[in-house]
C-alpha cells in the first residue's frame, strides 16, 4: 500500500521556477555563487564549482548556521519556512527550495514529521522521489549521514536538474557505464578503486510512483547486501550499519559506503562520486587538481 500522492502531474517543475523566482526577489532564498573548472583526472572530466569571492564571507556565515543544524540546536524543516515551500508531494513529504543553493532549481524532499537521516530509506522515500523524477528530469541523491556529507539530520532526500554540467553528459562519469562489469544485476565501475555497488533499472518509471519505488527499494536493499550493509526493512524503520552516498537517476543508482565527509578541508556529498564538486577556495582547488579527483573519492570512501 503506497501513501497518498499530492503531487498534482505535470506541474512540478512550473511550481518549483515560479517558486524560486519569488524567493529571490523576496530574499527568502540565498544562492552561493559559484564559478567553475573542469578538471582532468581518471579519464573524465570533473566538474569542479568554485565558491566566488565576493560570497566567502556570506558562505562562511551559512556554514556556521549549517554546523548549528548539525548540532541539533535548530531543525530548518520543523517548521520549514513557508517561502520555501514547493509543492506537497504526498501525506509524508513536502518539496522544499534549498535556502543556500549552488546548482538553481535544487528541491529537497523532506519527510514531514522527524525521521533521522541516518534511518534507511523507505518504499514511501521513494515513492516521494519518484513522483519528482517523473516531473523533470533530475539526479536524486541521498547523504546517509553526516560522514556521507549530510548537513542536516533530518531525513531528507534531494534532487537537481540535469545535465550536471554546462557541457559533456548528463552526469561526468557517465563516460565509465561502458566499463561496467555485472553479476546478477549487481555491478561495479572498473574505474572506481574503492567499495561500491552500481545497478541499471531497465524501465522508465512507470506511470504510478508506486511501482517505480517497489523496484528501487529492492534494488537498494540489494545494494546495501552487495557492500556488507544491513539492509531495509520493509514494515519497521531500522537505522543504517553505516554512512554511504546514493545516486539515483532515472536509468541507473550507484550506492558508495563512506568513511569520512572530508578530502582535507574539502566537503565531499553524494554528488562527488557523480563527478561534481564544490571548493571554497583557490586553495582547496589548487589541492583538489594537485591530488586529483579520484583520489579524493577513494579517500572518503572505503578502499577495495
Amino acid at each position: 500500500m503506497g501513501h497518498r500522492i499530492l503531487l498534482k502531474r505535470n506541474t512540478l517543475w512550473k511550481t518549483l521556477v515560479r517558486t524560486t523566482e519569488k524567493a529571490l526577489s523576496t530574499g527568502a532564498q540565498l544562492p552561493i555563487h559559484t564559478d567553475y573548472e573542469f578538471v582532468e583526472d581518471a579519464g573524465i572530466r570533473f566538474f569542479v564549482r568554485i565558491i566566488a569571492g565576493l560570497q566567502r564571507k556570506d558562505e562562511d556565515k551559512r556554514k556556521r548556521e549549517e554546523e548549528s543544524w548539525k548540532g541539533g540546536k535548530a531543525n530548518p524543516f520543523l517548521p520549514y519556512d513557508e517561502a520555501m515551500h514547493v509543492a506537497d508531494i504526498s501525506d509524508t513529504h513536502v518539496a522544499l527550495l534549498n535556502k543556500y543553493n549552488v546548482v538553481k532549481y535544487h528541491l529537497l524532499i523532506v519527510t514531514r514529521h522527524y525521521e533521522d537521516q541516518e534511518t534507511l530509506l523507505t518504499v514511501g522515500d521513494f515513492e516521494a522521489l519518484w513522483a519528482c523524477m517523473a516531473e523533470y528530469n533530475g539526479l536524486g541523491f541521498y547523504n546517509g549521514g553526516e560522514e556521507a556529507g549530510a548537513s542536516q539530520r533530518h531525513k531528507h532526500l534531494q534532487m537537481v536538474p540535469l545535465p550536471l554540467a554546462p557541457e559533456g553528459p548528463e552526469v561526468p562519469i557517465e563516460r565509465f557505464f561502458s566499463q561496467i562489469a555485472f553479476r546478477k544485476g549487481l555491478g561495479r565501475i572498473a574505474a572506481y578503486p574503492f567499495e561500491h555497488v552500481f545497478v541499471r533499472i531497465e524501465e522508465d518509471p512507470p506511470n504510478e510512483p508506486l511501482d517505480a519505488a517497489k523496484e528501487t527499494f529492492r534494488l537498494y536493499a540489494a545494494m546495501l547486501e552487495q557492500v556488507g550493509m544491513t539492509p531495509p526493512d520493509m514494515h519497521s524503520s531500522r537505522k543504517q550499519s553505516s554512512p554511504y552516498s546514493l545516486l539515483i537517476a532515472r536509468k541507473w543508482m550507484l550506492l558508495v559506503p563512506r568513511s569520512r565527509e572530508f578530502f582535507d578541508s574539502i566537503s565531499i556529498n553524494s554528488l562527488g562520486f557523480a563527478g561534481a564538486f564544490l571548493v571554497r577556495n583557490k586553495e582547496q582547488m589548487d589541492l583538489l587538481k594537485e591530488e586529483g579527483p579520484m583520489n579524493a573519492l577513494r579517500s572518503v570512501a572505503i578502499s577495495t
